[in-house]
């Protein structure tokens, strides 16, 4: 790996149309949760000029039975639930309301040719819901162990979210878009390049007196999340640099679940497996097996191991167990690549990171998913444990796993 160079990520608000199709999918799927903790939802959701769509496959007890009834209330919760979200995003505008716009729910019995894949059996264990790679990765740029590009740029975000609905920020809408490119020197951040924000605005906010308020407000907001050693002459900020953005969120753009995968995990600076993770419920490994690398790929950097990791897990649909175990440190490990799968594999608590094993020991059945849908699923924290795979309690059972 150079150890002088550029690199880039961005993130997206609350308000991009892309993410509140992601946060209504996952409004749905912890509404289920919370009504059959085995309920198995795979909900895409689509989003444009007021009007919301869902589509995909459920199956759950107390939500639709297998040919396709709704069980009594269900589907007047679920429009509840998708309208709750956009209000709580904060849209009430002609192009999108969460009050005025057309809903149409074409969710549907999961195929029973996938159901028996995955179901366990009396001489079967519960299986994956699909085939597919995931990827966990973790670095020592941040305190979060997190790529400093990505932090900072989902940080400028989440700051300005919190002035805009505190009315800090009254001239602020809902949909934005943030981009952080850092220096590296010796492969440590040194200083901000560049640093781009698009934020949608009420009008007037274009030009002149307002424009100028307007564009100062965000550099505030950039100094008040970004190290102050990090900013400087170098720096060079690109704010709304098309103009006027007031049209915005699913009015200007259609937004679908799962559009923002590298957003939703390291900013490019790992690998991605392609899955992503809005809308599926844990037994879908995409989810649930991302979920667990990054665990993995964090309690490994925490417990000095490395100071970057890279794990890879592989599955087949309906089979229980993954097919491959992947560490990767780049040079930065302690001890041998190797001798970190050997540890992995023998903590006994992972379940020997079968889907049922991963759910088990992170309490993945649980209705705790609408707060990952915006801001990264990754380097987060909450006051629920909402993002039990961010947890560094493996440190000591990776420790004693290698010393045996």
């Amino acid at each position: 790996m150079r150890s002088s160079y550029l690199f880039t990520s961005e993130s997206v608000s609350e308000g991009h149309p892309d993410k509140v199709a992601d946060q209504i999918s996952d409004a749905i799927v912890d509404l289920f949760l919370s009504k059959d903790p085995e309920a198995r939802v795979a909900c895409e959701t689509m989003t444009t000029t007021n009007r919301v769509v869902l589509a995909g496959e459920i199956r759950g007890q107390g939500i639709m039975d297998p040919d396709g009834n709704w069980a009594p209330g269900v589907r007047e919760e679920i429009e509840q639930a998708v309208r709750d979200t956009v209000k709580r995003i904060g849209y009430e505008q002609d192009g999108f309301h969460w009050d005025r716009f057309d809903f149409a729910n074409h969710l549907h019995p999961q195929s029973a040719h996938i159901a028996q894949g995955v179901d366990a059996g009396e001489n079967k264990e519960e299986g994956a819901g699909d085939q597919g790679i995931m990827f966990g990765f973790a670095c020592d740029e941040t305190p979060d162990l997190m790529p400093a590009t990505l932090d900072y740029s989902h940080k400028i975000l989440m700051e300005m979210s919190k002035d805009r609905h505190s009315g800090a920020a009254p001239f602020l809408e809902p949909d934005a878009k943030s981009q952080v490119t850092l220096r590296f020197e010796d492969g440590k951040p040194a200083k901000a390049t560049a640093i781009v924000v698009s934020t949608q605005h009420k009008p007037g906010y274009d030009k002149g007196e307002k424009q100028a308020e307007l564009h100062a407000y965000v550099k505030d907001v950039v100094a008040r999340v970004m190290p102050q050693r990090l900013l400087g002459n170098e720096t060079v900020y690109h704010i709304n640099p098309t103009g006027s953005f007031e049209i915005g969120g699913p009015d200007g753009d259609a937004g679908v679940t799962g559009r923002k995968i590298i957003v939703d995990t390291y900013g490019g600076a790992a690998p991605h497996g392609g899955g992503a993770f809005s809308g599926k419920d844990p037994t879908k490994v995409d989810r649930s097996a991302a979920y667990a690398a990054r665990y993995l790929a964090k309690n490994i950097v925490a417990a000095g191991l490395a100071k970057r990791c890279t794990i890879q897990l592989a599955y087949a649909i309906g089979v229980s167990e993954p097919l491959s175990l992947y560490v990767d440190t780049h040079g930065t490990g302690t001890i041998g690549d190797d001798a970190i799968e050997a540890a992995i594999g023998s903590i006994g608590k992972l379940g020997r990171l079968t889907p049922r094993g991963i759910r088990t020991h992170l309490g993945l059945n649980k209705p705790i998913y609408g707060a990952t849908a915006a801001y990264g699923h990754f380097g987060r924290r909450s006051e629920g444990d909402h993002f039990p795979w961010e947890r560094v309690d493996l440190v000591d059972d990776l420790k004693q796993a290698i010393a045996a």
